[in-house]
């Protein structure tokens, strides 16, 4: 590439909306261009999306199996765009799709067919944020979380869920965003299977009461009082122990 273009080439602080569909690679040929069809539809049914597109403030990046959605205004705007996204997705449970966003810098490039494109650090992080969802999850990253917990508005909707190792062993502060009508409430199972410390303590916990299942009916009322708090103290300390992660 001559210096004179290389030069040119600048980094922005962009917000980056990834979607993928849930999957997508065990479907049949068929199936996946039909259902990448219904998820253009929902994407460009959304308001955000579509005042974006119209400033010229959007880039849209396909991805095969979804797309990634890259906004230049506001962090407000990708979790705009995933809400409705998700509202619409509601009425089609047959169309499974998790969302990522992140704010961070992007630069243009030039891919094989020389158009011009974007990459970086926030795209590829918002798709680590995706990867670590389940069908429905809004996964947002802690810059992101913390730029809208300044709005009353956003607040009540952004669940802390701690770090997560991602991939190359990077690890990530991870919020879940959800409402009423948008979003997925329950927690991811890739970090359900990342706490042990907590899958300890409940180990613990059971054993306990196992113990107190085998004892002589006459000794159980004895020992129940022993089970129930030790089952207390060991979830305690798993709590303390997340709260007292960074």
């Amino acid at each position: 590439m001559p210096e004179e273009s290389k030069a040119t080439q600048r980094l922005e602080i962009a917000h980056v909306l990834f979607i993928d569909i849930v999957g997508y690679s065990m479907r049949l040929t068929d199936e996946q261009r039909a259902l990448v069809d219904r998820l253009n539809q929902a994407v460009r049914s959304s308001d955000e999306f579509n005042k974006a597109a119209a400033t010229g403030r959007l880039k849209k990046i396909p991805t095969g199996d979804g797309m990634a959605l890259i906004f230049y205004n506001s962090p407000e705007q990708p979790v705009e765009c995933a809400v409705e996204i998700s509202r619409v997705l509601r009425h089609h449970r047959d169309l499974p799709v998790r969302m990522g966003v992140h704010s961070g810098p992007v630069s243009a490039v030039t891919d094989v067919n020389d158009r011009v494109n974007a990459a970086g650090v926030g795209i590829n992080l918002a798709q680590r944020l995706m990867d670590c969802g389940d069908a429905g999850h809004i996964l947002l990253s802690k810059r992101v979380a913390e730029d809208l917990q300044q709005n009353g508005r956003w607040r009540p909707h952004l669940h802390d869920l701690g770090e997560v190792e991602v991939k190359h062993g990077d690890r990530v502060h991870v919020f879940n965003f959800y409402t009423g009508d948008a979003g997925n409430s329950d927690l991811p199972k890739k970090l359900i299977h990342t706490r042990p410390e907590q899958r300890s303590a409940v180990s613990l916990a059971e054993k306990g009461c196992r113990r107190k299942a085998e004892l002589p009916r006459n000794e159980r009322a004895i020992d129940q009082q022993d089970c129930e708090d030790t089952a207390a103290l060991d979830l305690r300390a798993a709590v303390c122990e997340h709260e007292r992660r960074p």
